[in-house]
């Protein structure tokens, strides 16, 4: 689900990490600059309450099985940072981001931020674009938050920036990158055996939008799916692929959705 609602997190399918906001329905289980200050993007498409940039999804580290991980719809909407912070990885002056856990999440805001920094640190993700540079901090200004909730509360946030992201898909909006706790235990279908690669559509879907790209779609049968295509929706011939760029440093796209 754009703008800096989110980023490979919208329209809703069946949920599965990740422009116009659209919607498709999941299984229940299965930009810097923004184009516009605080304007909406959903990672996955759900019904989105206006034509902007849809929500959408992502391999990640040591995160509880899915079997293991409590799942509640709702928290209380209020957060836990993880300490720390990061060094800057990219080029130029580094984005400097914060990580957020909902309070009543069993996964900690330690292990969120470790997987986070390791998917904006790739040499396949955005830095790959010779200008973008990430900094994780734990206070002072940041310019965009990363946050793992429950499905209410991303449906809240995301909200705030017109985007219906119907319980099940993540969202960019306001600045803030929001990734619904369902999509970061489950993943998609797409995905049901790559969690950790998930994530990482997830994070570079959303963050994505958060500097500016639109969506896209699969550019030809089996070529890679770009990170900014709502892979939940389906794959349409490309195969399963959660980075903006190869490892010879191409970014990875296809025609523009509008």
């Amino acid at each position: 689900m754009k703008r800096q609602l989110t980023g490979g997190l919208v329209a809703l399918a069946a949920f599965a990490a990740v422009g116009g906001a659209v919607v498709a329905w999941l299984p229940s289980d299965a930009k810097r600059p923004p184009t516009a200050a605080g304007s909406p993007t959903t990672t996955e498409s759900p019904k989105a309450r206006q034509t902007g940039r849809s929500p959408e999804p992502e391999k990640s580290g040591a995160s509880p099985s899915p079997s293991a991980t409590p799942l509640p719809r709702s928290g209380p909407g209020t957060f836990v940072t993880a300490p720390g912070g990061s060094g800057k990885v990219g080029k130029g002056t580094p984005m400097r981001y914060r990580v957020e856990v909902e309070n009543g999440i069993t996964i900690t805001p330690s292990d969120v931020a470790t997987q986070v920094e390791r998917i904006l640190a790739d040499p396949r993700g955005w830095t790959a674009d010779g200008h973008s540079a990430f900094q994780r901090v734990s206070s002072g200004p940041t310019d965009f938050v990363v946050r793992l909730a429950t499905p209410t509360t991303v449906d809240g946030i995301c909200a705030e920036g017109g985007l219906d992201t119907g319980g099940t898909v993540n969202c960019s909006v306001n600045h803030k990158v929001v990734v619904n706790l369902r999509r970061w235990v489950l993943a998609t279908k797409y995905y049901a055996n790559d969690v950790s690669g998930y994530r990482a559509l997830i994070i570079n879907h959303e963050v994505g939008h958060f500097l500016g790209h639109g969506h896209v779609t699969c550019p030809g049968k089996g070529r890679p799916a770009p990170a900014m295509m709502q892979q939940i929706k389906g794959l349409l011939g490309c195969v399963p692929n959660v980075w903006p760029y190869d490892s010879d440093g191409r970014l990875i796209t296809g025609p523009s959705v509008p």
